[in-house]
């Protein structure tokens, strides 16, 4: 007898690909230095300090993305796994627990010959969180945008 089970999480879920001309080693460090990290997260437009970046299972990354219309956005990002150069896995929330905007993210770093497939899988509680994020915070642009910006970094060294 045959068993199927499906977990049909498609409307919860934003996965954002990119194929980065460089080894995997260089974009796995570029996304955890946080010297590096400032230099392209966010769409553009944004810049980013960071406070604190302990990147252990159960440590934490505090920043401040600021954007162009001058308002502050604090985010805390807490990691469960930290698997270099391989994975990475963590809860995003905002700087305060009680906060809106929380959802869980894993982002790979396959190696494809001499280049580099990043896949960031952000997973909502609900479709409707999913949705708001898009709409209010215009995720799947500020992704693509975050991912450019990280190809020019990579670019540049």
């Amino acid at each position: 007898m045959s068993v199927t089970v499906e977990n049909n999480i498609a409307d919860r879920e934003i996965v954002t690909s990119r194929l980065f001309d460089a080894p995997r080693e260089l974009v796995f460090a570029a996304w955890t230095d946080p010297k590096r990290i400032t230099h392209w997260w966010g769409p553009r437009g944004f810049s980013t300090t960071t406070h604190e970046m302990s990147m252990t299972p159960g440590g934490v990354w505090r920043f401040t993305m600021h954007g162009p219309d001058g308002h502050d956005y604090k985010n805390k990002i807490i990691f469960s796994e930290v698997v270099k150069p391989e994975r990475l896995v963590y809860r995003h929330a905002g700087e305060e627990e009680h906060e809106d905007v929380r959802f869980h993210v894993m982002v790979t770093f396959e190696v494809q010959g001499d280049k580099t497939l990043l896949t960031m899988r952000s997973l909502f509680a609900t479709a409707e969180e999913r949705n708001e994020v898009v709409t209010k915070y215009g995720a799947l642009e500020g992704a693509k945008q975050t991912l450019e910006r990280l190809a020019e970094h990579l670019e540049e060294k």
